[in-house]
């Protein structure tokens, strides 16, 4: 997977003060637990464009006075009103420690059913990995070249080497409808048959 490098720097004092004093130099009050202790930092907003505007999952490696620690992002918090990041938290990996991450779902190839005229239907865009940090997959494919008309592709059809899936198996990843062009003309085929 994808690892994208910032800077951090440690925070002394912990509060809304402080945490307001940096929103305002354009920083974000960051915590990085999972490790011995949790570190309090303040991260530029500018470095984390690439981590939390993006489709894409991505490693972060925080480096704070010398010391590179590798982590995810575990959680953000906007502004209500305005849609500025407020808060982020991130998880230290550790190689041996399974991690669960949402992971986006990639359609490849052409389905059968909609060059037929059927009606493409995504219902689920990423799904929970579970697997080691070196094992996680950037994205999870999925194949439409079996999709028919009527057709569906669920969570048990995918078939992952070093990661599992947790969500339900019986969820629907993606289908194939039958589209308002193609019932019309099943029925009119159907009334110039009679």
């Amino acid at each position: 997977m994808k690892t994208i490098a910032i800077s951090g720097s440690p925070r002394e004092n912990v509060g809304k003060r402080d945490a307001k004093e940096l929103r305002y130099e354009g920083k974000v009050p960051a915590v990085l637990y999972g490790g011995k202790e949790q570190q309090h930092l303040a991260v530029v907003i500018a470095d984390l464009r690439d981590v939390i505007y993006t489709p894409e999952v991505n490693f972060v490696e925080i480096e704070v006075n010398g010391t590179k620690t590798k982590a995810i992002v575990k959680d953000t918090q906007f502004h209500p009103l305005t849609d500025v990041l407020m808060h982020i938290d991130f998880l230290q990996l550790f190689e041996e420690k399974e991690i669960v991450m949402e992971i986006p779902v990639k359609l490849t190839g052409t389905s059968p059913g909609v060059k037929m005229g059927g009606k493409l239907i995504q219902k689920l865009r990423k799904l929970r990995v579970k697997s080691l940090p070196a094992d996680m997959p950037q994205n999870v494919e999925v194949s439409l070249e079996k999709l028919e008309v009527g057709s569906l592709f669920r969570v048990r059809d995918l078939k992952g080497t070093n990661y599992v899936i947790t969500n339900t198996p019986e969820d629907t990843i993606v289908s194939v409808a039958m589209s308002r062009a193609l019932k019309q003309a099943e029925t009119e085929a159907a009334k110039g048959k009679k």
